[in-house]
């Protein structure tokens, strides 16, 4: 996941673009048409390959969609769950959470990471949907945006998982395997996002979302891809630039 600022590139990106795969200007150019092809058939073998993609963090509210998501920055899933059934067994809403002595929730988060951070965008976010949306949790992008701690990507996971609202995430899988597959020749999360959601139709931006990052924890690691057993290894332009690199016959 992200660090606490979700937008910011070096989160994206923390050992530079080189972690991508290509140095720079050494990405194929293609035709407009071409890719979007090449996008539809990478979609189609992700989705084979990943037929259970999902997100990964436990909860059974948006209110606790997003607290996990927010405890995620810089944090695996499998830590934030181990932390969140004390956390929503104390806190057990907005209400709660709004409430909260920000040393009591340091204490319950502490094992995330970014912990007085993090409590506060928590604490900040629960006042906000209690004072500013009467304790409902805002629906809409340009609404959760304004929220503590709250960027594009942290929207897009409540809007793809909690309100089945199409949304495309950005994490650090997502930006490295978008650009490794030449699906986007950005660094940027923001532009990342509109490459990917022009190439993407919409009603499959949340799950091509959970499919990437799937594929990249299962096959596509940032420094020892398994591109022989690679679904899209016949559309990514990566395996052929690094033998390209090595001196060896694609």
């Amino acid at each position: 996941m992200l660090a606490p600022d979700d937008n910011s590139l070096s989160s994206v990106f923390p050992h530079g673009t080189a972690i991508l795969g290509y140095p720079a200007g050494a990405m194929p150019r293609e035709s407009k048409q071409a890719r979007g092809l090449r996008a539809k058939r990478i979609l189609n073998a992700l989705f084979e390959a990943h037929p259970d993609a999902h997100c990964a963090l436990h909860y059974t509210s948006p209110y606790e969609l997003l607290c996990a998501t927010l405890l995620s920055a810089q944090c695996t899933d499998k830590v934030v769950n181990t932390v969140t059934p004390a956390l929503f067994k104390r806190f057990p809403d907005v209400g709660r959470l709004a409430q909260a002595r920000p040393s009591e929730l340091e204490r319950i988060i502490r094992s995330t990471g970014f912990y007085k951070n993090k409590t506060k965008n928590l604490i900040g976010m629960a006042r906000a949907v209690r004072d500013k949306h009467g304790g409902h949790m805002p629906k809409t992008m340009e609404e959760l945006v304004e929220l503590p701690g709250v960027g594009r990507k942290t929207a897009n996971v409540m809007l793809g998982n909690a309100f089945g609202t199409p949304g495309l995430v950005v994490d650090t899988h997502v930006a490295r395997l978008s650009n490794r597959m030449g699906l986007t020749r950005e660094s940027d999360p923001v532009r990342i996002e509109r490459d990917l959601t022009q190439l993407i139709p919409e009603e499959h931006w949340t799950q091509f979302s959970h499919a990437m990052i799937f594929h990249g924890r299962r096959i596509c690691s940032a420094r020892n891809p398994s591109c022989e057993s690679c679904p899209v290894f016949c559309d990514c332009p990566f395996p052929r630039q690094s033998s390209r690199r090595a001196g060896r016959k694609p």
